[in-house]
């Protein structure tokens, strides 16, 4: 038996992948949808024609289904051998198609089977494949690429902030390497200063005993002219008149030796950092199964509906806020943004818990690095758009003015000051010290003169622990402090009466950043709910302002522009996310 080459009158249709066309009745001047199929004709119909279909005497007994699990039309093929004959068996045990008449001569014995029913079987597997692979594989693999991509360009992002880092860095040791020489030049200056000092010293007991010496060789000289005996010191006195003072004693200076470093490339590279590729095994990328996929699609939608519904019925009984994100951006140059300042001129400051302060853009363009201003380094915008910032290495406040000079402004004493906050209202600086386990807020003018100290409430109670952390001014000359170790927000009003202390919503506060807006509001990090919280002047609290919903996992630092953006930073990552909100009424 001979094949000759096999027609396949059509492809796949799309119905079979997609579902998307919409099939027509083929029975003459019917115009309805299809929806059924007859096998043994071959025939897509409506619902009205298969009841006609069924009901005709020569069709009653046909096999009408559904159109999607119609039968295949076996593509009509002729024999090679036997011209008249279609190709219509299989032969299970050659695994060959074969006419009626190659059967009976060639596979006697053999297993026969229908071919368009294999056919059609077969037919219906590999559709099944198809839709699985449209359906499910090609989904999945193009979102696996898009993932490459992400990874891709996140990469970049990566190796781009390496590099601005490893610029910051660089900056960063210079400053130290010229602070360091600074310090040796004025070492060298100050010994150079003594050593000069004494052997001045020593010229000077030498010019002196020098004139000394004339004056002797003149008096002997004198002594020697004299006419008479009788008077001449010479004969009376001589000894005295002989003696002479000693030669002063004088000491050679001990000069300065430099020991200069032994430091070799290596060494600075372990100074300076190094640029390592973890020595981890790389994970393979997750390939959701169908079933996964489909449950963990379905629980999520839940779990939103549930969210969704928790957050109605809280937002009900409470005034809401409208929060829209603005913008997101990295500050280079720190590992976490523990406090923000913004100017006006469009700056904005940040630093970490390392001492780095760090100026850019409103768009996180780095701008300049301050070498180093102990842990912590908390600092405030003054009016004039210089920035004030707390040394708790020397236990000062500095002052940056836009130049980029660096003037000391407050002299603290043995107190460590920990918030500062440049008020806006009369320019007085309000300043967190602690010492010995105690904590309290001291108000200095713009002058840097002390004038005011709060520490105790009316009954004489500790107002404050030994961290009031974050301190700011509201509209109404309230001083406000986050007190990290009493889990709240400390007000007094201007003259340091207290007035209340806000202590969360939950069974725990940690209280962090702080800032008040145009309207009074006050706004704060909360660290146990990962939240922001927004209260009125009077500590009412009216809503949670950013959520971890919002994808600031762990706010620690807030500020607001100019533009009444509040921009908030975080204690996990270099990023300040800015977001913009207003207020809505009480739903009644």
């Amino acid at each position: 038996m001979a094949l000759s080459k096999a027609v396949i009158p059509y492809t796949i249709q799309d119905e079979q992948v997609t579902a998307q066309h919409f099939l027509i009745c083929c029975t003459e001047d019917c115009e309805n949808s299809c929806q059924f199929y007859c096998n043994p004709c071959y025939k897509p119909m409506c619902e009205e024609c298969r009841d006609k279909h069924q009901k005709t005497p020569e069709t009653k007994y046909h096999e009408v289904v559904l159109y999607r699990d119609r039968r295949q039309k076996l593509p009509v093929e002729k024999c090679k051998d036997h011209p008249s004959k279609d190709i219509d068996i299989i032969c299970e045990n050659c695994q060959v198609p074969l006419c009626s008449k190659c059967a009976i001569r060639n596979h006697r014995g053999h297993k026969l089977d229908d071919l368009e029913t294999v056919y059609s079987d077969r037919f219906t597997i590999f559709v099944d494949k198809i839709c699985d692979i449209h359906q499910y594989l090609l989904p999945i693999s193009q979102n696996m690429q898009k993932d490459i991509k992400e990874d891709t360009k996140e990469i970049k992002e990566i190796m781009d902030k390496i590099r601005t880092s490893i610029k910051i860095e660089a900056e960063y040791l210079k400053q130290l390497t010229d602070m360091v020489m600074t310090d040796n030049l004025e070492q060298v200056k100050k010994i150079e200063q003594s050593l000069i000092k004494e052997l001045q010293r020593q010229d000077k007991n030498y010019e002196n005993y020098n004139n000394y010496l004339e004056d002797k060789i003149k008096d002997i000289h004198g002594y020697l002219s004299f006419d008479k005996v009788t008077d001449n010191p010479i004969i009376i006195s001589l000894s005295e008149h002989l003696k002479t003072k000693p030669i002063p004693e004088t000491k050679k200076p001990v000069y300065p030796v430099f020991t200069a470093g032994q430091n070799s490339k290596d060494d600075v590279a372990n100074l300076f950092g190094r640029i390592t590729a973890p020595n981890i095994k790389p994970e393979k990328r997750k390939i959701k199964s169908i079933e996964t996929a489909s449950a963990q699609l379905k629980f999520e939608e839940k779990q939103k509906q549930l969210d969704r519904e928790k957050f109605d019925v809280k937002q009900a009984l409470l005034p809401s806020c409208s929060v829209t994100k603005v913008r997101q951006y990295t500050v280079p140059g720190v590992e976490r943004v523990y406090h923000i300042s913004v100017g006006q001129s469009g700056r904005l400051w940040a630093s970490d818990n390392s001492g780095k302060l760090i100026q850019t853009d409103l768009q996180g363009r780095y701008l300049q690095i301050l070498a180093s201003c102990g842990s912590g380094c908390y600092h405030t915008v003054t009016l004039d758009d210089d920035l004030i910032y707390t040394d708790t290495k020397k236990n000062v406040i500095n002052r940056i003015a836009l130049d980029y000079s660096i003037t000391k402004f407050i002299t603290i004493g043995d107190w460590e000051p920990i918030s500062i906050h440049s008020s806006h209202i009369n320019e007085d600086v309000l300043v967190g010290i602690r010492k010995y386990g105690e904590g309290q807020v001291t108000r200095y003018n713009k002058k840097g003169e002390e004038i005011q100290n709060i520490q105790r409430d009316n009954e004489g109670q500790k107002l404050y622990s030994q961290n009031p952390h974050y301190i700011t001014e509201n509209v109404n000359g309230d001083v406000c402090v986050s007190d990290f170790n009493n889990h709240a927000v400390v007000v007094v009003n201007k003259t340091g009466q207290h007035r209340f202390s806000y202590t969360g919503q939950q069974s725990e506060f940690r209280p962090f950043g702080i800032c008040t807006d145009v309207f009074g509001h006050i706004i704060v990090c909360d660290a146990y709910s990962k939240s922001v919280h927004l209260l009125d002047q009077d500590g009412q609290f009216l809503s949670l302002l950013i959520t971890p919903q919002q994808r600031v996992k762990y706010p620690r630092s807030v500020c607001l522009d100019e533009s009444n953006n509040l921009h908030v930073g975080q204690s996990n990552t270099n990023t300040i996310t800015v977001f913009k909100y207003l207020m809505k009424p009480i739903k009644k």
